[in-house]
């Protein structure tokens, strides 16, 4: 049977974490004013009694996963812009880490970088309540645009695609209404041609965050929750609502290959460039069963900018500003249907697109040359109300189109 001590001060816990012989320690209370611990491997953290919380000095961070490390049923506090659980990157291999029952401050960062080969992480219930991870300085780059990291950051960072992490992901919830997480929400990632990540299921909560992209920036995106380079997803499913806020902040972003993305909660951007759903990758089935609204400018809809999409299924679309589209196709996918509509309110703006800022209207539905769909069907109608905006355009080419009803209010 595994050992346990029973921690209640701040000088027990830094003992027994250098203790290799004590596998479980269980906190009792708050312990307040820590130093930043790291765990030997093996070795497990747990609540012992309700309430229990390690808090971190200010501008430390926090909690130092090795190896084959279990953390349950504790909060852990430290500074917002701090890692509150990150790991160290000088082990061979992080084994299984198993993160559940945390509630959270500061930013959970996992890296499989250095000397890191391979590892499974597990996640069942993490609740980060404020991170900030703007200042994070490794970002994922394509499309013209770098990727700021999440509130939740797993990235599998080596070169080498013989490099596979694995995790399975559910109960993960960043940031509130009012308060936002800062940077992306939920991040996840391998590596462009080198190390990948394999996740048989990635399940949110509500998902709130803010990239706090100065205005004019048409380098620098954040994601919702994002699914990056070599990320492969047998499921993502969004429990609760996603909501962004700022300049570039998407809402869902794929640069992976997902086999099925499932939302069930109303998707919502209220800053300029904050796209719905944008796609760089491989999609088999996405069913968004709640409305799309964007309210900034230049915030799309849905868009396939790369990559392709097999089926789209969507409830409702809606976009309020100057440029923002509803639906862009710019490459080719399958079936597309919509079950409620798609209603656009702005006129021309401005809005970023792989890194340039380009000129846009409201359009409800636009293919783009190269881009093509076998069939799209829109039930519940396609409203613009811009002055002078069309409905629809087609620069390429749908296999079958089925609308039940147009309508130019603005015309």
């Amino acid at each position: 049977m595994a050992s346990q001590a029973l921690v209640t001060t701040s000088e027990a816990l830094q003992g027994a974490v250098r203790d290799a012989a004590r596998r479980v320690i269980a906190i009792g209370g708050t312990l307040s004013g820590l130093p930043s611990i790291r765990l030997l491997p093996g070795q497990s953290l747990v609540g012992g009694a309700a309430g229990a919380t390690l808090a971190f000095a200010a501008g430390s961070d926090g909690l130092q996963l090795s190896t084959d490390n279990d953390i349950r049923d504790l909060r852990i506090e430290a500074s917002p812009d701090r890692r509150a659980i990150f790991n160290d990157t000088g082990v061979e291999g992080l084994g299984r880490i198993r993160l559940s029952a945390l509630s959270i401050v500061g930013q959970v960062q996992i890296l499989v970088r250095d000397k890191i080969r391979a590892g499974h992480v597990e996640v069942d219930g993490l609740d980060i309540a404020a991170a900030d991870a703007r200042a994070r300085s490794d970002r994922p780059q394509g499309y013209g645009v770098y990727v700021t990291q999440g509130a939740f950051t797993l990235w599998n960072m080596q070169d080498d695609p013989a490099v596979v992490l694995s995790a399975r992901l559910t109960g993960l919830s960043a940031g509130r209404p009012a308060a936002p997480v800062l940077g992306s929400g939920i991040f996840v990632s391998g590596t462009h041609g080198g190390g990948r990540l394999i996740v048989p299921l990635l399940e949110t909560g509500a998902v709130y965050s803010d990239g706090r992209i100065p205005a004019g920036t048409p380098d620098q995106i954040t994601g919702g929750v994002f699914t990056v380079y070599n990320a492969f997803v047998d499921v993502v499913r969004n429990l609760g609502p996603v909501v962004t806020y700022g300049v570039n902040d998407m809402v869902l972003d794929n640069w992976g290959t997902v086999d099925r993305w499932d939302a069930r909660e109303k998707l919502t951007s209220y800053g300029p460039s904050g796209i719905g759903f944008v796609n760089f990758g491989v999609v088999n089935e996405l069913r968004v069963h709640a409305p799309i609204e964007t309210f900034g400018q230049g915030a799309r809809a849905f868009n396939v900018y790369d990559g392709t999409v097999n089926v789209a299924e969507f409830d409702r679309l809606v976009t309020h500003a100057d440029g923002a589209v509803g639906i862009q196709i710019s490459q080719p996918i399958g079936r597309l249907s919509v079950r409620r509509g798609i209603e656009t309110f702005g006129g021309t703006g401005d809005s970023l697109v792989k890194g340039v800022v380009v000129t846009l209207s409201a359009i409800a539905l636009s293919v783009k040359p190269g881009g093509s769909a076998r069939e799209i069907e829109i039930a519940g109608g396609v409203v613009v109300h811009g002055k002078d905006i069309a409905p629809i355009e087609v620069h390429g080419a749908i296999g079958a189109l089925r609308i039940d009803g147009l309508a130019a209010a603005g015309a």
